[in-house]
């Protein structure tokens, strides 16, 4: 059993360019907390081995996501979950003067910087 805390500073970036604290770790999947600066437009990717669970905490933002059947853009706001199933295209942005919080599943567990192959989004990353 493990327990853990938020920890105060940021672990890393992710690939796509939130900086990322994480949470937990384990044999199934992980877990991490994601925060995109105010009005920053992240690197779209995709990944070819793990599905997340998103939930987002606080903040405006919004994310395009493409699995080749369906293409559209989701509002990000406190309360709402999406999922990336593995090899959806997605890219993301902070549409707002706040930060945007959410914590990011992901199954299976993260297997390091290979996993995210970057792609064309729809819209011009800042970072």
């Amino acid at each position: 059993m493990k327990t853990t805390m938020l920890p105060e500073k940021s672990d890393r970036k992710s690939p796509a360019g939130a900086d990322i604290r994480i949470l937990m770790d384990g044999k199934t999947g992980g877990m991490i907390h994601s925060t995109v600066p105010p009005h920053q437009v992240n690197k779209a990717t995709v990944h070819a081995t793990v599905s997340e669970f998103w939930y987002v905490l606080e903040g405006h933002g919004e994310i395009w996501r493409d699995d080749g059947k369906e293409s559209g853009v989701t509002v990000l706001v406190s309360g709402t979950s999406i999922d990336i199933p593995v090899g959806t295209a997605f890219q993301y942005r902070n549409v707002s003067d706040e930060e945007l919080k959410f914590i990011c599943i992901t199954m299976p567990p993260w297997p390091g910087e290979s996993e995210a192959t970057y792609v064309k989004g729809i819209w011009q990353p800042t970072i």
